[in-house]
């Protein structure tokens, strides 16, 4: 690689941070904010610098590799790719499609590559066996978006740029950048918001780091947010506050929500929640009074037993209270690459609950069952039992709950194969590694993020090093093992016709796909004097047919629509190569109704489902709250999940993986400050130096999560040396949201100990 500056976008978080790569002699020599890139304007957080660290890594695997009774040995990649696809067809032989299971890890959405071979590989695998991070993470969102605006990534996302009142509930975007919505440089976008007279409120069981910034605070216990978000939306209608706007016309069932909320006062649901019965109103007349304000939560309200209905009710009070689709509130972006718009074409809007799992009968969300109970399908004899496994970029034995019984059932596969450039607690158990390139050796957009950013814009990133000729992309690996379990599947040959369009599709890569879909899009190529020949041709077809159809989806994505004609036009990948760092398409802006996608083409503020769980709300109000130590998780803007702690300047410094516990329970339960404590739960463990902090509300414990590196045969030596305990070796994974399937990974009661070296051993 040349000398001189080279322009990227850092895929380490969800904040997109334009990064100028300094080079020089073949080598990284500095990397800094891009103050052109026109979302992040020169602010990085310390994770980009930790791209070096991640290419130059030296436990970084970079050849496939075995593992034999004397140890991995590498191997080359066409012997990689026979084994494994020859395992996994055998497998299916000789138990079934669904004998094989399939995981795919967060690192998945920030790689075009990755996302568009994705999809041929796990139809060659066949299985209904299917996981992800999503049910530990932001399925709640997914489904609310799919009940009420018809699709499942269709996010309404706060217009932080413009909004005077910022009310952020179970989310701390100063160290994850924004989650569900792409906000970098977050501190930059709140002194701006308090310099134009407006204002924050956090609403936490943690003074987070957001919260300490916050004009208004207010500790809440887990688990209790959607009694809180419906004695607000109780609050609205007893006061005659309901003033759902612009989008008054598009909203059906308001008077359902108004009889679900009766029974949920101010007044009955504050010593549940811990909120002050006057501090409940003061937040629902704020959010409603206030012409450009925005709720926003995230997942501390999205991963608890009650994250279903939470999520639910916090998009129906942007809703009541006027501020969905308005400059200020929250709205729907425009990507220059419309995935919403393109499944909507095939069809492709999302489902929920069309099958269950095989053991716990638990639902699956848009073709995948809840991480939880992946080692159930492991465990458990019978037909569809997992024999074989896949993971992509994941390392679930540290992010999803009882790592410990996912590892036992790792460790009883037939078969399992990692694609993933690290020997991890996850990946240690597998067969074969495959491991693909890294970030700076292929190129990157941002399909997923960009659909939502807190502002419309597109970016291109070049590969920054050549990855060299023994290595594969992760669409080269995903595509390659899918073509040969094609052909394993047809005998042995693929019909010419197949044959050929496999070996063109592995020969061109998503890049070519990349540029059809740019220049096919809103901000598309503009077509010069053919408009005069297609431009009627697209008006007629808008105008005579029926919504739903594919060819009237084409013309509706295309630059030639005329709902376009205000955006810039000319986007392709080499205009993007001409702006490395970036183009603003503009602000988000107001789209509905054009922008739904339920069958009749309302807002569907009150579906069954929610009203059906409304039970055991009723339930939970009515029971009192025990004396338990309800614990919950935490996440430092430097680290991202499980897979940022091998780069010692990420590390480095004061211990991070902490029990945070108030004063008052440390005192109670006999722990100092110099103690290490045991946190657990039925026969589950973990032992933690103690914290002890007034940023925690009484009756309340955190953990970091993504620790936990401790495991034997991991291949990650800094790491190593800062393991850190996990936080989902004490978790339950039978502890779901009933309504979604999401795990519960904040509110689970815990006991709490002095942990004594000399008398107490702990648990490997």
């Amino acid at each position: 690689m040349e000398n001189g500056t080279h322009y990227r976008t850092c895929h380490l978080c969800e904040a997109m941070c334009g990064v100028a790569i300094e080079m020089k002699d073949g080598h990284i020599d500095s990397i800094k904010g891009d103050e052109n890139d026109p979302l992040s304007r020169g602010h990085i957080c310390p994770k980009a610098v930790a791209l070096q660290d991640l290419h130059e890594d030296p436990d970084r695997l970079r050849k496939p590799m075995r593992k034999t009774t004397t140890g991995w040995q590498e191997m080359d990649w066409d012997q990689a790719f026979d084994l494994v696809a020859e395992k996994l067809h055998q497998t299916r032989q000789d138990h079934g499609r669904n004998s094989i299971g399939v995981y795919l890890g967060n690192p998945n959405v920030h790689n075009h590559g990755s996302l568009v071979a994705t999809m041929p590989f796990l139809r060659a695998i066949g299985s209904q066996n299917r996981f992800s991070a999503t049910s530990n993470d932001q399925l709640p969102h997914m489904l609310a978006s799919l009940e009420m605006f018809g699709h499942q990534i269709l996010f309404p996302i706060p217009d932080i740029d413009h909004t005077d009142l910022f009310i952020c509930i179970g989310a701390n975007p100063m160290a994850s950048n924004g989650s569900l919505m792409t906000v970098p440089d977050f501190r930059g976008r709140l002194k701006a918001l308090k310099q134009r007279g407006g204002k924050m409120i956090v609403v936490d069981p943690r003074r987070t780091e957001t919260a300490k910034l916050a004009d208004q605070f207010h500790f809440i216990r887990p688990g209790s947010d959607a009694l809180l978000l419906m004695a607000m939306v109780h609050t609205l209608f007893k006061e005659n506050l309901v003033d759902p706007g612009p989008a008054e016309r598009l909203v059906k069932d308001v008077d359902l929500l108004r009889l679900a909320s009766l029974a949920f006062t101010p007044e009955a649901v504050s010593a549940r929640t811990g909120v002050a019965t006057k501090d409940i109103r003061a937040l629902a007349r704020q959010l409603a009074t206030t012409r450009k304000a925005a709720l926003y939560t995230r997942i501390g309200t999205s991963t608890q037993r009650f994250g279903g209905v939470a999520t639910w009710l916090a998009y129906c009070l942007n809703i009541l209270t006027g501020k969905l689709d308005i400059s200020g509130g929250v709205l729907f972006t425009q990507p220059a690459i419309d995935l919403v718009e393109l499944g909507a074409m095939s069809g492709q809007n999302g489902h929920f609950g069309k099958r269950h799992s095989r053991v716990k009968g638990l639902p699956e969300f848009a073709g995948e069952y809840p991480a939880s109970t992946m080692a159930d399908e492991m465990l458990t004899p019978g037909e569809g039992q997992i024999r074989s496994f896949v993971t992509i970029a994941g390392n679930p034995v540290l992010s999803s709950p009882n790592g410990r019984r996912l590892e036992e059932a790792l460790g009883g596969l037939d078969f399992m194969v990692s694609v993933d450039y690290y020997l991890n607690e996850t990946t240690r158990h597998a067969d074969i590694i495959l491991p693909p390139t890294a970030a700076l050796e292929r190129s990157h957009y941002d399909l997923i993020f960009n659909m939502l950013a807190v502002r419309n814009v597109a970016k291109y990133s070049e590969p920054l090093f050549d990855a060299g000729p023994d290595t594969r992309h992760d669409w080269q690996i995903l595509l390659e093992l899918a073509h040969r379990l094609e052909r394993r599947r047809k005998g042995g040959r693929l019909p010419l016709r197949s044959e050929l369009g496999w070996r063109t599709f592995k020969q061109i890569g998503p890049d070519p796909i990349l540029d059809l879909l740019l220049r096919a899009g809103p901000y598309g190529a503009d077509v010069g004097r053919a408009r005069g020949v297609l431009q009627p041709a697209v008006d007629l077809i808008m105008d005579i047919l029926p919504q739903r159809h594919l060819l009237r989806g084409l013309a509706k994505l295309s630059p030639l629509n005329r709902h376009w004609q205000d955006l810039p036009k000319g986007l392709s990948l080499h205009a993007l190569r001409e702006c490395p760092s970036g183009v603003d398409l503009g602000p988000l802006q107001p789209s509905l109704p054009d922008r739904l996608f339920t069958r009749d083409d309302r807002i569907n503020l009150a579906p069954r489902r929610y009203l059906d769980d409304l039970g055991r709300l009723h339930d939970m109000l009515a029971t009192p709250a025990d004396d338990d130590l309800l614990l919950i998780g935490r996440r430092h803007v430097r680290s991202n999940n499980s897979w940022m702690h091998n780069s010692q300047r990420l590390v480095k410094g004061k211990d991070r993986c902490t029990l945070m516990i108030h004063p008052k329970d440390a005192s109670r339960l006999g722990l100092q400050a110099t103690d290490s404590a045991k946190i657990s739960a039925e026969t589950r463990q973990i032992v933690l130096p103690v914290e002890i902090t007034e940023d925690v509300m009484p009756g309340v414990v955190s953990i970091p999560h993504g620790w936990g590196h401790d495991r034997e045969g991991t291949g990650q030596s800094v790491a190593a040396a800062h393991a850190g305990a996990s936080i989902n070796d004490v978790l339950s994974d039978g502890d779901i949201d009933p309504l979604s399937g999401t795990s519960v990974l904040n509110g689970q009661s815990v006991t709490v100990k002095v942990w004594r070296p000399g008398r107490q051993r702990k648990r490997a």
